[in-house]
């Protein structure tokens, strides 16, 4: 069949990489990663070369139906240099994971963003909306604002093939959340980057754009937007011991700079020590507290210490690729 083949790739920009995306027309196309060529782009435009030597290629990694689109894919590419080597803002290639013996799940709160008044959904004109309470998981039309771009945005996902695993609405109004699970580290990034551009692509239908900055209002009480990253390996799913999991959270509370580095630009503006946060430059860790650094979840305890740790860090615009490859890291290191 003849398709549209939609390139994904995320580009130079400094301090938060933006989605960028290109149509190849294939006129031969059977629906596979295999059949999706090498292609090249001018990352001269993109922050990611020289004018004089601007040539970038882009590697297919993952493919997905584009559900808004009639006989068409997205493909998501990893950018690497002229020559065949990753690129230097190519985070996915740093990810040790071969085997995919890491399972993530990353949730990705954002806000919905009127690109008329230049507000989320619900903010009056003039002034703010009532303070934080009634907006988390709220249903009717004075809490919940934008749910039918957010319903949609879930729908298309499930139909590209994403494991979105939920949605709810956030502490704020217009601020909204979706949950991506995967198994092996590099496909967990590949998802939720996908599940991005879909909703940014979903946003354009209903005039929003996506804000994904963890504090847009910073002078607000309000809690910030956050990627919390749920992770577990092998021996954390299965070993039982609870010193595993107290001796990753020591290896973490050791490398604060490896990860705080990665976890998202203008993050000191969410992890202040208030609102469900961490101070930026302490560590610590708890069952079920929502104000750690990490989190130990009560279901990992009550299946006999085997399951996942979640870290609360990661701010909406970090990269789930850098997140993930700094959280194996620290695991690793751990020797567990």
């Amino acid at each position: 069949m003849v398709a549209k083949l939609e390139y994904i790739w995320l580009d130079g920009y400094k301090p938060t990489q933006s989605l960028r995306s290109k149509t190849q027309v294939k006129k031969k196309f059977g629906g596979t990663l295999e059949e999706c060529p090498v292609w090249s782009f001018d990352g001269s435009s993109t922050e990611q070369a020289a004018g004089g030597d601007s040539d970038c290629l882009l590697h297919p990694v993952a493919i997905f139906p584009d559900p808004c689109r009639k006989d068409a894919f997205l493909v998501m590419t990893e950018v690497m240099n002229a020559d065949g080597s990753p690129h230097a803002t190519n985070a996915r290639a740093t990810i040790d994971d071969d085997d995919d013996d890491f399972w993530f799940g990353f949730e990705q709160e954002y806000f919905l963003w009127d690109i008329k008044t230049n507000l989320p959904p619900g903010f009056p004109p003039a002034g703010f909306p009532a303070p934080q309470g009634p907006y988390y998981c709220s249903v009717g039309a004075k809490n919940a604002h934008g749910r039918t771009c957010v319903d949609e945005h879930l729908d298309i996902c499930l139909e590209a093939g994403i494991n979105v695993e939920g949605i709810n609405a956030e502490v704020a109004a217009g601020q909204w959340e979706f949950q991506v699970f995967a198994k092996g580290a590099k496909r967990a990034g590949d998802e939720t980057w996908v599940a991005r551009y879909l909703l940014e692509r979903c946003g354009e239908k209903y005039g929003y754009a996506i804000e994904w900055h963890p504090k847009p209002f910073g002078a607000l009480d309000w809690n910030g937007s956050g990627m919390h990253a749920n992770f577990s390996n092998g021996i954390m799913r299965e070993a039982g011991k609870e010193e595993v999991f107290t001796k990753i959270c020591g290896s973490f509370g050791g490398q604060i700079p490896r990860h705080i580095g990665v976890y998202g630009a203008h993050n000191e503006q969410r992890l202040t020590g208030e609102h469900e946060t961490q101070s930026i430059d302490k560590f610590s860790y708890g069952v079920s507290d929502r104000g750690a650094s990490i989190r130990i979840p009560i279901a990992t305890i009550e299946d006999g210490w085997k399951g996942r740790l979640e870290d609360r860090r990661p701010a909406s615009n970090a990269d789930p690729y850098k997140v993930a490859a700094a959280i194996i890291t620290t695991v690793k290191e751990a020797g567990v």
